[in-house]
């Protein structure tokens, strides 16, 4: 894995990998009758994502790479489990709701990550880092504000679940440096195929939806696989809070590709979302512009 010594050097990938992550509320709704087909979704998904990051690290380390599952340790059980569960209701969230509805409770990471962070890492949460969150909270209340869609309530729950799962993956990343990081995203995809599949056999379900979804669905793992590749490169320099407030560009860009009118989904935000948005994107441009100015700003080691 690259070796990103340089805290500055980890942002644009941090943001990078968001924008990567973006690009999911457009997938998701080009997929016929999503909400019919969660665990297809989430078969198709787990072991892409699965079968790509094995292969990535069968190119990097050689026939060998087996050997990180052995030193993966209770920090990359419980953070695969997390983001597996952020995978699991991030679905049903985006299913029962606005993709706008759904990217505003993962807007919150920040919020549940650096409370972990706090309590089970002993992070210190810089002024710099309040301020931004502070700023990007203002944007989640102005974006939330009025939102009354047909099953929202629903939507918020599983979406609120997503945050909290992906904030502790993000805590376990910074838990135990040793801990292979691309290891605990593949089991993060194992564990997503293995919930699914139980639930396909229980259910007496098949286990693929249309050509069309399938590709879909693969498309989705393929895209959420580079992002967390990016964003397991920059975890290593940049503080758990921090990580989740850069990543937040999902959340802008998320709402604008299904609003954009040409990709053919032309979900039109409300005023208050576009304008939550904007304070949202003030939030991670200045707090990238003083991790730039400010040398001695530096995450944990």
């Amino acid at each position: 894995m690259p070796d990103i010594k340089n805290p500055k050097s980890a942002i644009p990938i941090v943001l990078l990998a968001g924008i990567f992550w973006s690009f999911g509320p457009y997938v998701v709704r080009h997929i016929d009758q999503p909400q019919l087909v969660p665990w297809q979704y989430l078969f198709t998904r787990g072991i892409v994502i699965f079968i790509l990051l094995n292969v990535y690290l069968y190119l990097n380390e050689g026939i060998k790479f087996y050997k990180n599952y052995l030193k993966i340790g209770i920090s990359g059980i419980i953070g695969g489990a997390g983001l597996a569960t952020a995978m699991i209701t991030f679905i049903w969230s985006i299913s029962n709701t606005t993709a706008a509805i759904t990217l505003l409770c993962l807007a919150a990471m920040p919020f549940i990550t650096a409370l972990l962070g706090f309590l089970f890492l002993k992070e210190r949460i810089s002024f710099t880092v309040w301020i931004s969150i502070i700023v990007a909270a203002f944007g989640i209340c102005v974006m939330a504000f009025g939102n009354t869609e047909k099953n929202s309530l629903m939507g918020l729950i599983f979406g609120l679940a997503s945050a909290l799962g992906f904030s502790i993956f993000s805590v376990s990343l910074r838990w135990r440096k040793r801990t292979p990081k691309f290891t605990t995203v593949a089991l993060a995809g194992l564990f997503c195929f293995l919930f699914s599949s139980a639930f396909i056999i229980s259910n007496e379900a098949s286990f693929l939806s249309t050509s069309k979804n399938e590709a879909l669905f693969a498309t989705h793992g393929t895209l959420v696989c580079c992002g967390l590749i990016l964003y397991s490169i920059g975890s290593k320099n940049i503080p758990a809070a921090d990580l989740t407030l850069l990543s937040l560009t999902e959340v802008i860009g998320g709402i604008f590709w299904v609003w954009l009118p040409w990709l053919g989904i032309n979900e039109v935000p409300a005023t208050n979302t576009i304008i939550g948005g904007f304070f949202i994107f003030i939030a991670i441009f200045y707090y990238s512009l003083i991790m730039q100015t400010n040398r001695r700003f530096i995450g944990l080691n």
